[in-house]
């Protein structure tokens, strides 16, 4: 690892900086959850899912400037032209929606959700499965429910926007991949925390390697 002592300091103030660099990242790292991860750079996890990470951070990526031009044109046009763009606010409502969903898809793949580890953390491998197979199991029974009720909403919307007259479903079809994407990550991570918890040395070799 590059190290990330700033260029200038005196060796105790270095040695000190990368001290505390090192304990952060090992406090971040949860050796228990490594073979659940879902890694791009690393190849850790099933390739479906790593290439579907990658492809909804591009998605986010381009959502995030479409809705910064949006909101941006709006603004000029109010403050320059003293006139506003009714399809701008559309638009942007529209794009913030897709927005949140995949981006929530893509931090449930990364472990990058608001979570209280601290119990977990201090728990022995086979305990700490234990709890996160339990813990995806109720995940994707939820997401369950959320693809019950968002097919549900697809198969009786037939409206569109106002302004734009975009088709509702194409709106709320993000909630629905949403809740199919986490849901199999969900059932993954179940179905690897059952196989660590019948042997644990699969903990080992799961971390190294990846899950093509």
């Amino acid at each position: 690892m590059p190290s990330s002592v700033p260029p200038g300091s005196r060796p105790s103030e270095a040695a000190d900086i990368q001290a505390a660099i090192d304990q952060a990242e090992a406090y971040l790292d949860d050796p228990n959850r490594a073979p659940l991860e879902i890694d791009t750079q690393a190849r850790r996890g099933p390739a479906l899912f790593r290439w579907a990470t990658l492809a909804m951070e591009h998605l986010i990526a381009t959502l995030l400037v479409a809705l910064i031009v949006s909101v941006s044109a709006n603004v000029v046009g109010r403050s320059l032209f003293n006139r506003s763009l009714p399809w701008a606010d559309e638009l942007a409502r529209m794009l913030f929606i897709w927005l949140i969903f995949i981006g929530a898809a893509a931090a449930f793949a990364r472990y990058e959700h608001i979570a209280v580890d601290f119990l977990v953390r201090r728990l022995r491998p086979r305990a700490a499965h234990a709890l996160y197979l339990l813990q995806h199991l109720i995940i994707a029974g939820l997401m369950g429910v959320i693809l019950w009720g968002g097919y549900l909403v697809l198969t009786r919307s037939t409206g569109r926007t106002a302004i734009l007259g975009v088709p509702w479903n194409l709106i709320n079809v993000s909630l629905v991949l949403c809740a199919a994407f986490i849901g199999a990550v969900a059932l993954w991570r179940a179905w690897q925390c059952l196989r660590l918890l019948r042997d644990p040395a699969l903990a080992g070799g799961n971390a190294r390697e990846g899950g093509d």
